[in-house]
Formats: structure tokens, sequence, C-alpha cells
């Protein structure tokens, strides 16, 4: 695997979570018929935008951006799951595939949002350093 310090965001739990995430919400709506392409091309766009914007903050490598981008992520995938329900009562996806998407997408939020609580109690201590973004991001999400 290539090392580089600004590609240290491929390591942390919840860009994993939100490729997958990603990954999941492909398979599940790349086979919407033609006349939903608009809606299943959204979706799968909120989900893409969770993976590359904590990707994009954590290469800001300025504690400022990094949780804006990780607000961002919150954003996105808050669209996101708000499709999904969406998508379930109007019957467009089954059940089953409602339910792994929105498990996932809850152990993803949940992470998303402990990992911005704890870089917020650190900027406001002044406790930020770069270097040590990755091992903590993985700690706050529970994986060390």
């Amino acid at each position: 695997m290539r090392k580089n310090r600004n590609r240290g965001y491929q390591k942390l739990t919840v860009w994993k979570d939100a490729i997958k995430y990603y990954t999941l919400t492909c398979d599940v709506f790349r086979s919407f018929p033609f006349e939903l392409k608009r809606v299943s091309s959204q979706q799968i766009a909120s989900a893409d935008s969770v993976h590359r914007n904590i990707a994009e903050g954590y290469c800001r490598r300025s504690i400022k951006e990094y949780l804006n981008f990780l607000n961002i992520s919150l954003g996105s995938l808050g669209e996101s799951v708000s499709g999904l329900f969406g998508y379930r009562k109007a019957k467009q996806i089954s059940e089953v595939q409602f339910e792994k998407l929105d498990a996932l997408s809850y152990k993803l939020e949940n992470g998303l949002l402990k990992l911005v609580e704890s870089l917020e109690r650190k900027r406001d201590r002044g406790d930020w350093i770069d270097s040590l973004v990755v091992k903590e991001s993985n700690a706050v999400y529970g994986n060390d």
C-alpha cells in the first residue's frame, strides 16, 4: 500500500464504513428503472459525498476545515437516509435493502458524530496535533 500523511484518512474506520455505505448504495440503486434514474443518481451522489468529504477535510489539515467537512459529510448522510425512508415508503426498495442501508448509515452517523465531538473538544482545549489525526480518530470511533 502506498503511504503518505495526506492519505491517512484511508486508515480511518469511519471512512472505510463510508466506502461500504457507498458501495452498498450503488448495489441497490444502480438497478432502478430508467424513469427513476434521476432519483437513483441523486441517492448514489449523496452516499458518494460522505466519504469524499471525510477525505477532503482530513487533507485540509486544519481543525476548522476538518470539522466543516465532517459536518458536510453528516449533511450528505442525512440527505441519503431521508431518501431511504422515502424509497421504502414508496416501495421502491425492499425492507431488506432498507434495513441493510439503514443499519450501516446508523453506525456511520454515530461514528461521525463522535468524531466531530471529540475534535471539537480538542479544538476547544487547544490540543489539536496534525500527526495524531488517524490514531485519535480511530480511538474515538471505537477502533484503536
